[in-house]
């Protein structure tokens, strides 16, 4: 299955501007806010997020941050873990310091009773020890019916590492750097998810960010060999985060794609039409995870694809 209905989401208690990720994430910005401001107006916004995915049908299982961690960034799940159809769950080695406190066993356990089954946990963290991340479903985008991942390799995105995950789920491994412009430089893209996403008949991709020629016709090649309609969207789209959205099963399998609303804005008629063949668009105002975050729609959900007991 290439898209789920089961969502895994953890409602933030501490989220505010993560110092450790804005390094090398710029899409972060800050606000002349108070953090117990910002993170009330990211819960707000989590809240309405996950009421309007429920009431399209989307099985959202929500898990509260526990305050004592001071995990900022919880609020994307999908960076630290994934849930496969096998019944594998993979953790993930992660850049920044205060996000490896967001993995926690318990999820499991709650998702166990919820009825799914896991039958096995591949462990990542120690390519921490040497330096070498990444970041889930955030560096690594699944083509599960061709079997093919994609990844722009970045400071979150090591390519052994990556190698290593597609020799174990025996993925064809689709690698390329994907850069956007921040003080007249090209600098790589901190995660795969933001200027691409895959559904199960189009691919949503900002092929300006790929700057090298032979890498940006590999990945199209690929795309269009698999019959994916490409939507192309530019870098300005994508920094309102056109290219993290989620196709997700919702009512009686219908379609939906997930989307922020400022993503939604962005688009054009024409690829609103475009993407409405396959999908019916849903969207959600997520301005103060983005702006403080970095993340937007896709970022906060993390797929579950586990089989049930």
């Amino acid at each position: 299955m290439q898209i789920t209905n089961t969502i895994l989401m953890v409602r933030p208690v501490r989220f505010r501007m993560n110092e450790q990720t804005a390094v090398n994430n710029f899409f972060q910005e800050d606000l002349e806010l108070r953090n117990s401001e910002i993170n009330r107006q990211a819960q707000e916004e989590f809240d309405g997020f996950v009421k309007r995915l429920r009431d399209e049908g989307v099985s959202v299982i929500v898990v509260e941050d526990r305050l004592e961690m001071d995990t900022p960034d919880s609020i994307f799940p999908n960076n630290w873990v994934s849930f496969h159809q096998d019944g594998t769950v993979v953790v993930y080695p992660m850049y920044a310091e205060n996000r490896r406190r967001e993995r926690r066993e318990d999820i499991f356990d709650i998702l166990e009773e919820q009825g799914f089954e896991i039958r096995q946990i591949i462990d990542y963290t120690g390519a921490e020890l040497d330096g070498f991340f990444l970041e889930g479903t955030g560096s690594i985008l699944m083509d599960r019916e061709h079997q093919k991942a994609y990844c722009a390799l970045s400071a979150r995105a090591d390519e052994a590492v990556f190698i290593e995950f597609c020799e174990e789920f025996e993925v064809t491994p689709v690698i390329f750097t994907a850069n956007q412009s921040v003080d007249g430089k090209r600098l790589p893209i901190y995660h795969t998810n933001v200027m691409m996403c895959l559904g199960e008949a189009f691919a949503v991709i900002c092929l300006d960010s790929i700057d090298d020629r032979k890498e940006r016709k590999n990945v199209l090649d690929h795309l269009k060999r698999d019959g994916k309609e490409v939507i192309d969207i530019s870098e300005a789209q994508m920094h309102a985060f056109a290219g993290n959205m989620l196709q997700v099963a919702g009512r009686d399998g219908e379609r939906l794609l997930v989307m922020s609303a400022s993503a939604h804005r962005s688009l054009t008629p024409d690829q609103i039409r475009r993407l409405e063949k396959t999908s019916r668009i849903i969207s959600s105002p997520l301005d103060t995870i983005e702006t403080c975050g970095g993340g937007s729609a896709r970022c906060m959900m993390a797929e579950v694809f586990l089989p049930a007991k």
